[in-house]
């Protein structure tokens, strides 16, 4: 989809771009929730016009007063087949925020405002409320309330390209971790599988580089044995396995996008470039070679026909200028495998060297300001929403799969060997809490 970030670059008087550290301040979030969805009182014409008011309110259950919220429309700033995004601001509190409103069948839900009620991570984009709206055709359309980020690592990319300078190696960093970590979180914690991970939909902070994903509107829980589309995702990021028409698929789609996103964010341009899915399909064979059979039925298993070049796979440190570190160029070969399941997960990703600068406790932006929120973890097992915070009673599979994955959170943030880590959970017999009191003692 279309971002959520301003179209139009701002400019000095005299002309010049402005640095991505100049742009304005991000508003403080306002968090809203509403189990609820309420129609909205439409004022005046088309609702995305600037200057036009929506009114909507909030709360009305469980003894709660009711909250009348109202939005001042400012500007659109995304456009698509799914609708339209528009900055608003909130007439309450001042607020801005990022309204994305989408034409709603009423014969079913909205599976995009599904998966966003179950989304709670600081690197995926926050939905603060949701309402309804009419037009005199008898249209509904769901509005979804969404923090505003003002920028994309797309228009990062291009910021750059503009001033015919690569990005700091320290904001690929950055912004490959934080889109690995939404993604162990989506996959793992969640099960969805994003399906359109790009830099349109990456948002950004300039100031802190922050990012989080954005538009789930493509976004699935992906059930084994049962078929998906193949045509998803967007070209230069669709993974080869639903190029050959697969249908069941995994979350690795995501990875292979995720895999793209860093080589652009290296060479300032997309990797995979392609007017259509068989030029992709060549793109990729220029750098990876002809596919094998085997990692052909890896890809798709019904997939027949195997008349293709005979093409070597193109070294990948040629790829990338001299100078670039060979942790980021491993980091790539190892997203962007024809064979979905050898394709390292985005927990696996997240313990790469690469990342490495990112666990220094002295790393900082090259303005001297502190990293983002990178190692802000919560534990497994807590019960979210819990009102006491009690840890919920959960089976000894599940718990000893939820300390394996902690486990590499906790080497990562306290630089413990993972063998230590694991010896400690076993002298617990995976005992959640005395585990966790043998690192604070």
């Amino acid at each position: 989809m279309a971002s959520m970030a301003p179209t139009s670059g701002q400019k000095h008087a005299s002309g010049s771009s402005i640095s991505m550290d100049n742009l304005p301040d991000e508003m403080n979030d306002m968090h809203i929730r509403d189990d609820k969805d309420v129609e909205a009182t439409v004022i005046d014409g088309n609702e995305t016009e600037t200057g036009h008011i929506i009114v909507t309110t909030i709360g009305g259950r469980n003894g709660q007063p009711k909250q009348t919220i109202s939005y001042m429309a400012e500007r659109a700033v995304g456009h698509g087949s799914f609708g339209v995004v528009f900055q608003a601001k909130c007439l309450e509190t001042g607020e801005t925020v990022a309204i994305k409103k989408v034409l709603q069948d009423k014969r079913y839900k909205n599976r995009e405002l599904q998966t966003m009620r179950l989304l709670d991570h600081p690197n995926v984009v926050c939905l603060k409320h949701c309402f309804f709206s009419t037009t005199d055709k008898e249209e509904l359309y769901l509005n979804l309330v969404l923090e505003y980020v003002p920028e994309t690592v797309h228009r990062v990319i291009k910021h750059y390209n503009k001033m015919n300078q690569r990005m700091p190696l320290i904001y690929v960093k950055l912004y490959m971790y934080q889109i690995c970590r939404a993604l162990a979180y989506i996959h793992n914690s969640i099960g969805v599988c994003h399906r359109d991970i790009k830099p349109q939909n990456l948002l950004v902070n300039p100031h802190s580089h922050q990012l989080k994903i954005c538009d789930f509107g493509s976004a699935k829980v992906l059930v084994k044995g049962e078929p998906n589309i193949s045509y998803i995702c967007s070209r230069y990021y669709r993974a080869p396995e639903l190029i050959f028409g697969a249908t069941e698929y995994t979350t690795a789609i995501d990875i292979w996008s995720a895999g793209c996103v860093l080589a652009e964010l290296l060479l300032g341009q997309p990797l995979f470039p392609g007017d259509s899915g068989v030029d992709q399909l060549v793109e990729i064979i220029k750098i990876l070679g002809t596919p094998t059979r085997e990692e052909i039925k890896c890809m798709n298993p019904n997939y027949n026909e195997f008349k293709f070049p005979q093409i070597k796979a193109h070294p990948w440190h040629k790829i990338f200028h001299k100078r670039m570190p060979p942790e980021a160029v491993d980091l790539v070969s190892r997203l962007l495998q024809y064979s979905p399941n050898l394709r390292s997960t985005a927990l696996e990703a997240l313990i790469h060297p690469f990342f490495d600068e990112l666990r220094d406790p002295n790393a900082r932006l090259p303005n001297g300001r502190c990293l983002p929120p990178l190692f802000n973890f919560k534990p497994y097992g807590k019960t979210k929403g819990s009102p006491n915070g009690n840890y919920r009673k959960v089976g000894s599979r599940a718990c000893k799969k939820a300390m394996y994955l902690f486990s590499t959170v906790i080497c990562l943030v306290m630089s413990l060997p993972i063998a230590d880590v694991c010896l400690r959970a076993l002298e617990h017999s995976f005992e959640y809490d005395a585990w966790i009191a043998s690192f604070e003692a």
